[in-house]
């Protein structure tokens, strides 16, 4: 079986929702010694981008999502400890913090986005749904990230990533942290207006994103709004 093929059956199982499908392509992705990275990346989040358009197009609705979720979650209980046997999470590139904003319960794709960080040698360190805006600030604090991200996925909640951005504003403590935003209903435009760092479309981008932004510097150095789409 090709490459090709592997990563097609591994994002095939992630858009069915096919559990059994799921650990059986990542089990043959690595029988085959297909890069680890890659089966995550150009596989199963291929396939959790196509599931996220649907989504949010209206064509499958949250129970679909669901089984997507838990395919993505039996793959990577197979892929992930060979990653870390390669020992590609050796030198660390910083630490995220990131949650689901105040109001929002959604938890998916942060939690794609937070796989995705680590596999690449981020430190993440993961708050949650629902969360405030000062629990954000306490806990960046407290484990002196890097980067702050702000999930959501409804436009009722997206005024809470602004309330985190003002509220460090507030609090002279705004340049400590890159803060960056994504979620279903995020744009760019809305990126700029809140005054975030940067805007991920999707877990791929965000990855490239926080990298990009610590490419650059200390928070405070980036004078242009950064996104990846």
């Amino acid at each position: 079986m090709d490459k090709v093929q592997l990563l097609e059956n591994l994002a095939t199982a992630i858009i069915q929702g096919d559990e059994d499908m799921a650990f059986g392509s990542a089990k043959a992705a690595l029988d085959h010694q297909l890069d680890p990275l890659e089966a995550i990346e150009q596989g199963l989040t291929k396939g959790m981008e196509v599931i996220g358009q649907q989504f949010e197009q209206g064509d499958i609705y949250l129970p679909e999502l669901l089984l997507a979720a838990n395919a993505f979650s039996v793959a990577m209980k197979v892929i992930k400890p060979e990653l870390e046997a390669q020992k590609k999470q050796t030198v660390k590139q910083g630490t995220v913090l990131i949650g689901t904003v105040k109001g929002d319960l959604h938890n998916i794709g942060k939690n794609i986005v937070s796989t995705l960080l680590e596999t690449h040698g981020f430190s993440v360190v993961d708050i949650g749904i629902d969360v405030s805006p000062l629990k954000f600030i306490q806990e960046a604090e407290k484990s002196q990230v890097d980067v702050i991200a702000l999930s959501c996925l409804m436009t009722t909640t997206m005024p809470a990533q602004k309330e985190v951005i003002t509220t460090l504003t507030e609090m002279n403590i705004r340049d400590k942290y890159f803060v960056i935003v994504g979620g279903g209903p995020v744009t760019p435009q809305w990126a700029e207006q809140i005054g975030a760092d940067g805007f991920g479309q999707s877990a791929i981008h965000a990855v490239k994103l926080v990298k990009d932004l610590m490419r650059r510097g200390r928070a405070g150095n980036v004078k242009d709004l950064v996104f990846w789409n």
